[in-house]
């Protein structure tokens, strides 16, 4: 038997050693495991954080196209206003009232919806863009709405197209 051992050239080990290499090998392992595990955490928050990135960026591209959309079709509803107030026949008056209320459906359907500004209220520069002044008559006060010329819209906080005013000054 002795013979066998000295052919095979395996040297004979001690136990202990074994016990201490398989020590060795199992805490390497271990220790890989919890880098890959570190390793992990950090790459499925990277890809959370991604992902929620994206979808705010989806968002708000979806919100600024459906806005300059709307306000490439505001001056046809401004003319649809005007042609409401100079018809004089009330069938077509009736007619374009409908087409303006279907329109305005439309934007209440996008979440847009129209800034109430009306002549007397006082000037606001969040919302209105004052495009005429006039001077200031007897009994008014200054910074004053006197007339609305064009409707202002806004979706959200989000304004869209500042509503144009004349102004006392």
């Amino acid at each position: 038997m002795a013979k066998k051992k000295e052919e095979n050239n395996v040297p004979e080990t001690q136990p202990a050693e074994e016990e201490a290499c398989a020590v060795s090998e199992l805490d390497k392992a271990l220790a890989a495991a919890e880098d890959y595990k570190r390793k992990w955490y950090s790459v499925s928050a990277e890809y959370d954080n991604y992902r929620k990135r994206n979808q705010t960026a989806v968002s708000a591209a979806y919100a600024n196209g459906a806005a300059e959309t709307v306000l490439k079709l505001l001056p046809v509803a401004d003319n649809f206003g005007y042609a409401l107030d100079s018809a004089s026949d009330e069938k077509t008056k009736a007619g374009i009232d409908k087409v303006i209320k279907s329109f305005n459906a439309i934007l209440s359907s996008l979440g847009i919806e129209e800034i109430p500004v009306n002549a007397g209220d006082v000037f606001d520069e969040g919302v209105m863009e004052a495009v005429l002044d006039f001077p200031c008559e007897e009994g008014e006060q200054p910074n004053t709405v006197k007339q609305v010329l064009k409707k202002g819209y806004k979706s959200g906080d989000k304004v869209i197209r500042y509503a144009q005013v004349a102004v006392t000054i």
